[in-house]
C-alpha cells in the first residue's frame, strides 16, 4: 500500500459527493480490488470514510465533499497520518504530499499527527497465521503515542502495569505493540492484550529512538527463540515458494539437489513444533535429518494412525 495512492484516494473523496470502487480504480489506474482495499484501509483506520449501498451509492467522506482537512477531528487526523506513515515506503512524492496535508491541519493537531506518522510499521514478512482484522486497541495505542502518554497494559496472565508505548507494527496479518514496561522494549501481540487504557503521565519521545531498528531487534530476538530446532528438508520444485512463504524467516533455501527437488533448511522453536509444521507438507517434502525430527514425525504419524486408522 502506497501513501501517495492513499492521498490521491483522499483527494478524490474530498472533491466528490461519492465514488465507487470501480470509478476510483479508473481514476487511479489500479484494479477494482486495490481501490476497494484502499477505501477499506482508510475506513478501518478511523478516517470518516464509509460505503453507502444500493443504486446511486458509493464511498463517501462523512459530511460530504471537502476541500481541506479542517473538518477532521483530532482522533481522525491521528488515524489518517498513522496510516499514511505506515504506507509511505520512502517515496519522495508521498513525503512531500504528507507535509502538505500536515500544513492543512489545524495547528493544534499537527504535533500529534507528526508523532502518529512515526508510530506505525508495516512488516510485510510472513509470521504465523492468516491475516486478521485490525483490533480496536491499535487506534488507542496510536493515540497514546501521538499524545506522548504512558499506557496501563494488561497482557495474558501477567499483572497489569504501566508502560511506555513505542510503536505498533503489522506482521503476518497480526498487529504488535512495542512498549517498554521499565526493563527495556518488549513485543506484545495486540489481540492478546486484555486491558488497555491511556494514563495521564507523560511518555515523551526518546532521543535517537528509531522504531524500525527497535522493531528489527525485537523480531530478531523472537526469531532466535522460534528457530531453536532445525531440519534439512528436500522440497519439490513446484512447492518451494509456498513452503518458504509459510515458514517465513524460519526457512532458507540451500541448493538444488536434482530430481526436481530443492534443499531447504526449516526451523521452529522445538523439535515437536517443527515436526507438527512439517507433517502437513508430507506429500511434497522429505525430511533428511536430523534423526530426532524424523523420529518426531514418525511418532506423530503413529498417533494419527492410532486415532484415525
Amino acid at each position: 500500500m502506497r501513501a501517495d495512492r492513499l492521498i490521491r484516494v483522499l483527494f478524490v473523496l474530498q472533491s466528490r459527493e461519492s465514488v465507487t470502487a470501480a470509478q476510483l480504480a479508473v481514476e487511479l489506474e489500479t484494479s477494482v480490488a486495490t481501490a476497494r482495499r484502499d477505501l477499506e484501509a482508510l475506513s478501518m483506520s478511523g478516517v470518516p470514510v464509509y460505503p453507502q449501498p444500493g443504486r446511486g451509492g458509493g464511498w463517501r467522506l462523512l459530511g460530504g465533499a471537502r476541500t481541506n482537512l479542517t473538518g477532521l477531528t483530532e482522533s481522525e487526523s491521528t488515524a489518517l497520518f498513522a496510516l499514511l506513515g505506515k504506507a509511505q515506503g520512502g517515496a519522495r512524492e508521498a513525503a512531500s504530499a504528507i507535509q502538505k496535508l500536515l500544513a492543512a491541519l489545524p495547528a493544534t493537531f499537527r504535533h500529534n499527527a507528526q508523532r502518529a506518522i512515526g508510530s506505525t510499521l508495516d512488516d510485510g514478512a510472513a509470521w504465523g497465521d492468516a491475516p486478521t482484522s485490525t483490533p480496536a486497541e491499535v487506534s488507542t495505542l496510536q493515540r497514546a503515542i501521538s499524545h506522548e502518554r504512558a499506557i496501563h497494559l494488561g497482557y495474558r496472565a501477567h499483572p497489569a502495569s504501566a508502560a511506555t508505548p513505542l510503536g505498533v507494527a503489522t506482521r503476518g496479518g497480526h498487529w504488535y505493540l512495542l512498549a517498554d514496561p521499565g526493563a527495556g522494549p518488549r513485543m506484545y501481540r495486540v489481540d492478546r492484550i486484555r486491558d488497555l487504557s491511556i494514563l495521564d503521565s507523560d511518555a515523551p519521545p526518546r532521543p535517537g529512538f528509531d522504531l524500525s531498528r527497535a522493531w528489527a531487534d525485537a523480531v530478531a530476538a523472537v526469531e532466535s527463540l522460534r528457530g531453536a530446532s532445525s531440519a534439512e528438508v528436500l522440497v519439490d520444485d513446484d512447492a518451494v515458494a509456498a513452503f518458504v512463504r509459510r515458514f517465513g524467516r524460519q526457512a532458507s533455501v540451500q541448493d538444488a539437489v536434482g530430481n526436481g527437488r530443492v534443499r531447504v533448511e526449516a526451523r521452529a522453536q522445538s523439535t515437536e513444533a517443527l515436526a507438527e509444521q512439517l507433517a502437513g507438507w508430507a506429500a511434497v517434502i522429505e525430511v533428511v535429518g536430523p534423526s530426532e525430527v524424523r523420529r518426531a514425525l514418525a511418532d506423530l504419524g503413529r498417533r494419527l494412525v492410532n486415532r484415525y486408522g
